[in-house]
């Protein structure tokens, strides 16, 4: 035993130091494990890598984005990083639990303003009822990219179409002047230009009951999105979203990831049409007791008595 601790150095440093070389070590790679870094609070930079590809060509010379796309990421559960957790109901076991994710904020978190971050923690407390992926509304931008769904990028003579599987969402993307849309919607207003291999899309009038993840991360009705598609191989987009609310957050932030193209034969759009998934969680309080009569009984002189029949 003596003659092991003295290889390790013990002769040396000593047990008491030894043990705490050993918890630093520890310490540091749990930091690295889970994106945590101790001097800022924030979790790694998610970095843009260096891009020199070139795009295959549309007709009218665009680089052609035409095909079906999937995030392969843990975003919807957290954008920030996060371990893995246990589902809202143990009785659920594995099935339901957390996976653990990385962050894909630039910077490794969410610059909320204080009243905002306490209104996102309840959020979280209380997602099973709020989160509107839960009741099948439409996930709206930038969310919509990364629910575990795949869409599809339809790039036409003009304009674009974004036909996203999850909820059937669909967004037409104006590719000419600018236009402001006659009212707030799930998916928003999208305006487009290209950049030179990029494409740009600027969303605005986004309805503010959408939330970016199940982790109660959310924003007000000022929230204004600036996405950027930019190709870095013949089946990889990178796609970065900036995101600006000043009502919610205390600067804009941005947001980074890869995106996946199906290339399995015969790839397609399914339908994933959740409304009557989500029934009985919005209705169900509805449903009348077993054995309630359909009709309720009319009484003598009641609203359900004949009329013009008395004196």
């Amino acid at each position: 035993m003596r003659s092991w601790f003295k290889k390790l150095g013990g002769n040396r440093l000593g047990f008491g130091s030894l043990l705490k070389v050993s918890m630093v070590s520890l310490a540091a790679a749990l930091a690295l494990f889970i994106g945590y870094q101790p001097a800022s609070g924030q979790g790694p930079s998610v970095k843009a890598p260096v891009n020199t590809y070139k795009a295959p060509r549309t007709k009218d010379g665009k680089p052609n984005l035409n095909g079906i796309w999937q995030a392969m990421n843990t975003a919807n559960w957290d954008l920030e990083a996060h371990a893995a957790g246990q589902s809202m109901d143990p009785k659920d076991g594995a099935m339901f639990a957390i996976p653990p994710g990385l962050s894909v904020v630039v910077g490794g978190s969410i610059p909320y303003l204080p009243a905002a971050l306490e209104k996102k923690k309840q959020n979280f407390a209380n997602r099973l009822k709020l989160d509107p992926e839960n009741k099948c509304y439409m996930g709206g931008i930038p969310r919509a990219h990364y629910m575990g769904h795949p869409f599809q990028i339809i790039q036409g003579g003009k304009d674009m179409m974004f036909v996203y599987q999850y909820a059937g969402a669909v967004r037409t993307i104006n590719m000419g002047k600018p236009i402001e849309a006659p009212a707030d919607s799930w998916m928003g207003q999208s305006n487009g230009h290209w950049e030179g291999e990029t494409l740009v899309i600027d969303v605005t009038s986004q309805v503010e009951d959408s939330w970016f993840d199940r982790a109660g991360d959310f924003h007000s009705d000022k929230l204004h999105v600036v996405e950027r598609y930019t190709p870095r191989s013949a089946d990889t987009l990178w796609y970065e979203a900036r995101i600006e609310d000043p009502k919610t957050f205390s600067q804009p932030w941005t947001i980074r990831m890869p995106l996946y193209r199906h290339v399995e034969e015969n790839a397609q759009i399914l339908e994933f049409k959740c409304v009557e998934f989500a029934e009985e969680l919005l209705y169900g309080h509805l449903r009348k007791p077993a054995g309630a009569p359909s009709v309720p009984a009319q009484t003598k002189g009641g609203p359900g008595a004949a009329k013009g029949k008395g004196k």
